[in-house]
């Protein structure tokens, strides 16, 4: 191409720009004052808390109480909890409350200990209860404990003495911090306030009267320093009974009252036809374990434990089978093996039951107790202990 139809390519190419332009400039603007329609805010509500829902704490991975569904697998909320919180569900299901403790800024300054309540339905703070003091240490849920009829808290402390701070739920107020020497792991005892379990193998019952406690013990029934008790025991609203599972093996249960009436133990391994756990060092056998190892079933009075080959001393290990024992013959009547190990166990109290279980790993496992079917595989659910309502 010759340089004058290069230059007359051009000038035709500029004109056809300049029109674009002059054509850009004087067409009408777009209408931009079309008003957008306004966002309707609205709040999503949840039902209270169902027979086979369940709650895991998030421990120190996770913030947060996650809620699950255990018939669908899915989450349907979350309650607010820190680290070293502890929570209970109102028995009437309207409240979620959590024992708790934060500072002014962050993990310093001004400390604030509280009991925080939440409604179940929107999962809102409803507001905050003042307490002087409470243990931080987490994961054992009997450090925070509520009556049966749901007017009391009970919230354990040690600065510097075992003690325990009366919560009155209704008229949301704190009411008396209850000294109790060498006591710890706390249970209701319905009529009467709540018992503990002593450093010296007793059961200590401490009734209430107004912020006044008069405290009474049984006598010794185990060892603290050769047998301890895991203290994530179970409690039976409707049968108003405890039961105790020691490092070794043995169950008791305690019926509690004004003067608790505490079973003869029988051991869970003569219980599966193996020889009893034993405190000797270096002596391989089946032993419970984990942060929370043992669930009971309220209405079928069975009990499930999570267990593994190990020596004496390890308490600490994951559950490598779950155990299911009738209390009532004293018999383990199911040994289950596990595909991976397991360190909390629980079981919804529905008339179909949900076994839920965690491990190190945040995987939470829902099982059908009838057919021993994985029903859910939830990843990341949370590592750490497992609640359910207790409709009794």
């Amino acid at each position: 191409m010759s340089s004058a139809a290069v230059r007359g390519f051009f000038a035709t190419a500029a004109m056809g720009f300049a029109l674009c332009a002059a054509i850009t400039v004087h067409a009408a603007p777009a209408d931009t004052t079309a008003a957008l329609e306004p966002e309707t805010s609205d709040v999503v509500t949840m039902e209270p808390p169902k027979p086979n829902w369940f709650f895991v704490d998030g421990g120190w991975d996770m913030p947060g109480t996650s809620i699950f569904d255990g018939d669908s697998g899915k989450m349907v909320g979350m309650v607010e909890t820190r680290r070293l919180a502890d929570m209970a569900i109102d028995p009437a299901g309207k409240y979620y409350y959590v024992a708790e403790t934060i500072w002014s800024k962050g993990d310093r300054g001004t400390r604030q200990d509280m009991v925080s309540v939440y409604d179940t339905r929107e999962l809102k703070l409803v507001t905050e209860i003042t307490i002087p003091d409470r243990i931080l240490i987490g994961s054992r849920k009997n450090n925070f404990i509520i009556s049966d009829d749901g007017k009391t808290g009970f919230v354990y402390n040690l600065s510097p003495a075992s003690s325990v701070n009366i919560v009155d739920l209704v008229k949301r107020k704190f009411v008396a911090n209850v000294e109790v020497p060498g006591c710890a792991s706390m249970m209701p005892n319905p009529g009467v306030g709540f018992s503990a379990l002593c450093a010296d193998g007793s059961l200590a019952t401490v009734k209430l009267t107004g912020s006044k406690a008069d405290i009474t013990h049984s006598a010794p029934f185990f060892s603290a320093t050769d047998d301890p008790i895991f203290d994530n025991f179970t409690y039976d609203r409707k049968k108003k009974e405890t039961t105790f599972l020691s490092y070794t093996g043995q169950i008791w249960t305690a019926k509690l009252g004004p003067a608790p009436t505490i079973s003869a133990p029988f051991s869970i391994q003569a219980a599966a036809g193996i020889r009893p756990g034993e405190t000797k060092p270096l002596e391989l056998n089946w032993y419970p374990g984990g942060r929370q190892p043992m669930a009971l079933h309220r209405a079928t009075g069975h009990l499930f434990v999570l267990m593994h080959m190990g020596e004496y001393w390890s308490h600490k290990a994951s559950g490598t089978e779950v155990w299911e024992v009738d209390l009532a013959t004293q018999k383990v009547v199911k040994r289950r093996p596990l595909e991976e190990p397991m360190n909390n166990i629980e079981v919804t109290q529905s008339d179909k039951p949900l076994l839920i279980m965690d491990g190190e790993k945040g995987t939470a496992l829902v099982i059908d107790l009838a057919t021993w079917e994985e029903k859910h595989k939830i990843e990341k659910a949370g590592g750490s202990t497992i609640t359910v309502a207790d409709p009794s």
